[in-house]
């Protein structure tokens, strides 16, 4: 009885141990990640660029894609433009 009496202190010190550890874990990342928040520049978003306007698509190719489209979506689909990429 003794001996599974030392099993369980053992396990429950153990068990403490880790828990006490990866709290001191968490506290230091999130200690870390608020010192390098202050300390680090923000970053420069660049202003996007407008596209140029692309060649229009022909009607061929536009009677096409709405047919698809309907076919696909069984006629509630709706083609409302289309763009060269």
């Amino acid at each position: 009885m003794e001996n599974l009496g030392i099993g369980l202190e053992l396990m429950v010190v153990g068990m403490l141990t880790v828990f006490v550890i990866l709290l001191i874990v968490i506290w230091g990342g999130k200690l870390l990640i608020a010192v390098v928040n202050k300390v680090a520049p923000e970053e420069v978003v660049p202003a996007k660029k407008r596209p140029m306007p692309s060649a229009a698509i022909d009607g061929t190719t536009m009677a096409i894609l709405q047919e698809v489209v309907s076919q696909i979506t069984g006629g509630k689909g709706k083609v409302a433009s289309a763009k060269k990429i």
